[in-house]
C-alpha cells in the first residue's frame, strides 16, 4: 500500500500562517499536519509515502518519504499537480490532500474497502460549518448519494430529493491496482482530447480531483463511496486552523 500527499498548495487564505511555510507544514500543536497525517499512516504500516511538493519544496524535511516536485505548480490545479506523480498511481493506493487532518478510524475504513474506487465522504457534514463562518458551506466539495451509489459529484451540488443523501468528500480516496489503471488510462485520453469547460472547472488544466471524479463517474465507472465516522476536519481558514487544534491535541 502506498500513500501520495498533494502538497503543492500555496495556502494563500491562512494568512500570515503561510507567509514562510507550505500550509502543509502549519504548525497543530507541535507537529505539522503533514507530519501528523504521514505518522498515522506510518503507525499502520503505510511506509510507501510520497509527498508532492511545489513552492518552497526545502522547507519539506520529513524523513523515510519520497518527494516529487510540481514544477508547474503555479500553472495547474489539483489534478495536473497530482498527475506529476502518475508513476506512483499503481498498485493498491491511497490519495489525499495534505491539508486534511482525519483519525485512525477514518483510515480503517478506508483501508477496509474492497472497492476498485474507493471515495471517502462525511454525511454529517454541514455541522462542522456551524463553527466555519469564514468558509462557508457552499463551498464543500459534495456527492450526492442514491441508494448507496453515488450519482453526482460536485461543489454545486444544492438540493436533493427525499431518497438521496449529500456528503462532504474529505479529500480521500483509495484505488485498487484495477483503479490505478482506470485513473491513468482515462486521465491519459482526456489530456488529448477534452477542451473547453471541465465540469466545475473552467478548463482542464484548471480541474480539480472532484471535477475528475465527476468525469469517471459520466464515464459509468464504479466510485464507491465510504461514508466515514471518526474526527476529520479541512485547514483553509484561520477558523479551520483553530477548530484543528482543537480536535488534534
Amino acid at each position: 500500500m502506498k500513500a501520495i500527499f498533494i502538497a503543492a498548495g500555496y495556502g494563500s487564505r491562512l494568512k500570515s500562517e503561510t507567509i514562510d511555510i507550505p500550509k502543509p507544514l502549519v504548525d497543530i500543536n507541535g507537529h505539522s499536519i503533514l507530519e501528523r497525517q504521514v505518522s498515522l499512516f506510518q503507525k499502520n504500516g503505510i511506509d510507501d509515502i510520497v509527498i508532492i511538493v511545489g513552492p518552497e519544496k526545502n522547507k519539506f524535511n520529513l524523513k523515510d518519504v519520497r518527494y516529487v516536485h510540481d514544477v508547474d505548480f503555479d500553472k495547474h490545479e489539483q489534478l495536473g499537480s497530482l498527475m506529476t506523480a502518475k508513476s506512483e498511481i499503481n498498485n493498491d493506493v491511497i490519495i489525499l490532500f495534505a491539508d486534511i487532518l482525519f483519525d485512525e478510524n477514518i483510515l480503517n475504513q478506508i483501508l477496509e474497502s474492497n472497492a476498485d474506487i474507493s471515495i471517502g465522504l462525511d454525511l454529517d457534514w454541514e455541522k462542522s460549518y456551524l463553527e466555519r463562518t469564514d468558509n462557508p458551506s457552499s463551498e464543500a466539495d459534495k456527492i450526492l448519494i442514491k441508494n448507496n451509489d453515488i450519482i453526482k459529484i460536485s461543489k454545486n451540488i444544492i438540493s436533493h430529493n427525499a431518497d438521496e443523501k449529500i456528503g462532504e468528500f474529505l479529500g480521500l480516496l483509495k484505488l485498487s491496482n484495477t483503479g490505478s489503471k482506470i485513473f491513468n488510462e482515462k486521465y491519459e485520453k482526456l489530456l488529448v482530447s477534452h477542451s473547453g469547460k471541465f465540469h466545475d472547472a473552467k478548463s482542464f488544466c484548471n480541474a480539480k480531483l472532484l471535477d475528475f471524479l465527476q468525469e469517471l463517474l459520466e464515464s459509468n465507472e464504479k466510485l464507491t463511496p465510504i461514508p466515514v465516522k471518526g474526527k476529520w476536519c479541512e485547514i483553509d481558514t484561520p477558523l479551520d486552523l483553530q477548530r484543528a487544534r482543537k480536535l488534534f491535541v
